[in-house]
């Protein structure tokens, strides 16, 4: 099995883009304090938010393969259900349904990353720390902000178990950490 440390080779290999390794280093360590909370392997789900994004640059223009493709980089160097995780956040266009924790708990990081970091770039926030729960709300709320599908992804956290307004907390959470770090 991948370690940390040569995922995040193989990550800087397919990534070119900055802000995908952001989004794959804030679902990182979101899924490790969900795995944290639900008891689960913090490094597994760690490694499955860092890898999600391994194919998305090559994917863009054909989008069903999304998840097929990081499915065969990642072969042999994650666990099944890690990698099951990943073909399921793409679930729209793949028969693989998120139906397990991981999967779940994956789709609706991926959903709430990008919430966050676009509720920051259209506010125009000078600060991370102006951002709270009751903003990501209005904003999940606001049918032109976000669309239903999204949404849905989202409160999938609701399914293993954790609220959405803790899962937003702990996004917001997350991205501070993340933000102060550099």
């Amino acid at each position: 099995m991948i370690d940390r440390k040569q995922a995040l080779v193989l990550i800087k290999r397919y990534i070119k883009k900055e802000y995908l390794l952001q989004q794959s280093l804030i679902a990182e360590s979101i899924l490790r304090k969900i795995a944290k909370i639900l008891g689960k392997n913090e490094e597994l789900w760690g490694l499955t938010g860092l890898l999600y994004n391994i194919d998305y640059e090559y994917t863009l223009e054909e989008p069903e393969k999304r998840g097929i493709f990081a499915a065969q980089i990642l072969e042999g160097l994650l666990p099944e259900n890690c990698v099951n995780a990943i073909k399921s956040n793409n679930y729209q266009y793949s028969d693989y349904a998120p139906s397990t924790s991981l999967d779940k708990s994956l789709v609706a990081t991926a959903a709430i990353t990008d919430l966050i970091t676009t509720v920051i770039r259209s506010m125009s926030l000078k600060n991370i720390t102006e951002i709270n729960i009751s903003i990501l709300k209005n904003k999940l709320n606001e049918p032109n902000f976000i669309s239903i599908n999204h949404k849905n992804r989202i409160l999938l956290c609701n399914d293993v178990g954790i609220g959405l307004k803790d899962f937003l907390q702990i996004g917001i959470n997350t991205l501070k950490e993340i933000s102060n770090k550099t």
